[in-house]
């Protein structure tokens, strides 16, 4: 093998090494799944092994789709395949509290920390992670720290644990009147009906029959972005849908990138695995580009008529970042906004304080909701079921200013 040649681990198994490779991304948070290991080793026999940047560019052609995802690769592959340069610091990784920079001076990431250090010993497949209880047993400061920490910023354990709360979160929709009423008698109004059958049975008078309306939480529509740059909060949504929808009824969830998904029914599942991986299955676009106003045309054409009925609830989950630069979105939000009771839109980036929205679709989006609100973490999804419960404000046109609005949030 030639100077430069990449010295593949144990034994020169490479199929399974990069099989191996591949896992440490997946649990490092890359989108990596079965059909890009297969991609990797055509592309590895397509270059060969002769030139080490041959190997690494194929590689990162393969795994890498998203500017964010290059610092984590850069890392894994220099790690994984044993620079002489960074043995020193693969070493380290064995120490639990030993932080080790890169070569560019930046902090190694969590979540590749984790999983290289979960299968250093060997190419042995990397055992399945024990799943994470929160109990009585953690500490005050610990909790409160998980409530305030970001989901972009969670390690493996941390995001086991956030899981596990967001399930607990219990979802109380504020209660609307019906059209239909129920016997009552203490009722406010009189039932005419009901009392002149008693009187036909009776055979003479008897006490007026009374009622009173119905009340009911209103349907809840969620439509939850999963492009890439979304993908990270998508994993906790989910979750928080497939305990929402398996808790009550009339509960709708929509995913979309380049196209929509319902995926109400996937999440009926019981089991939650299952669930996602139904899921997995049913969507085509995840983490890739995001079309909102397409998707949206295609919501408002066929979905809004049969789920948007009875004063629905609208959760519009995205950071606002289109790939058709907002083209078709503020008259498809308008619809939107007119067919529903209530539009809240939750989007991760409002965790920023000089957070503005100057992108073409953000202000194509803002001037149709009705409340703005901050989603990355349990403190804040904590707010948003919190404001759920409650009866909010219904703004009937778009003359509400953005400082308003972001103070009001």
């Amino acid at each position: 093998m030639m100077d430069g040649a990449v010295p593949a681990p144990n034994g020169g198994n490479l199929v399974a090494n990069i099989m191996y490779f591949a896992r440490a991304l997946r649990a490092a948070g890359l989108p990596v799944g079965p059909g890009r290991v297969l991609q990797a080793v055509e592309a590895v026999r397509a270059v060969g092994l002769e030139n080490r940047a041959d190997f690494y560019w194929a590689l990162h052609a393969v795994f890498v789709n998203r500017r964010e995802q290059r610092l984590i690769f850069d890392q894994a592959f220099h790690v994984f395949w044993r620079n002489p340069k960074l043995l020193e610091r693969m070493l380290g990784l064995l120490l639990p509290e030993l932080q080790v920079p890169s070569q560019d001076g930046a902090e190694m990431s969590r979540r590749l920390v984790e999983a290289l250090r979960a299968g250093h010993a060997d190419g042995a497949e990397r055992p399945r992670e024990d799943k994470v209880e929160l109990d009585a047993a953690m500490t005050f400061s610990a909790r409160e720290v998980l409530q305030t920490m970001d989901f972009e910023t969670m390690s493996t354990a941390e995001m086991n644990a956030a899981r596990d709360a967001v399930k607990r979160l219990a979802l109380a929709l504020a209660e609307r009147p019906m059209r239909r009423f129920a016997a009552d008698p203490r009722g406010v109004r009189i039932d005419m009906r009901a009392t002149l059958r008693a009187q036909l049975r009776a055979g003479g008078l008897v006490a007026l029959k009374r009622k009173h309306r119905v009340t009911r939480p209103p349907p809840l529509v969620v439509l939850c972005d999963i492009s890439g740059s979304m993908s990270r909060y998508t994993r906790i949504f989910l979750h928080f849908l497939h305990a929402v929808i398996n808790d009550r009824d009339r509960v709708h969830a929509f995913l979309f990138g380049t196209r929509l998904t319902n995926i109400t029914r996937p999440l009926r599942t019981r089991d939650v695995d299952e669930a996602l991986d139904k899921v997995a299955a049913a969507v085509e676009d995840w983490s890739g580009g995001t079309r909102i106003g397409q998707c949206l045309a295609e919501f408002n054409r066929r979905w809004s008529r049969r789920v948007l009925g009875q004063g629905a609830v609208v959760l519009f989950i995205s950071d606002g970042l289109d790939r058709d630069a907002g083209v078709g979105l503020a008259a498809e939000m308008e619809r939107l906004h007119k067919s529903c009771s209530r539009l809240i839109w939750l989007n991760p980036l409002l965790r920023y304080a000089g957070f503005a929205p100057k992108s073409l679709g953000m202000k194509a989006i803002l001037p149709h909701v009705d409340e703005f609100r901050p989603v990355h973490n349990l403190e804040s999804l904590k707010a948003v079921v919190a404001a759920l419960a409650e009866t909010g404000p219904r703004r009937l046109s778009a003359a509400t200013a953005w400082p308003e609005m972001r103070k009001a949030g």
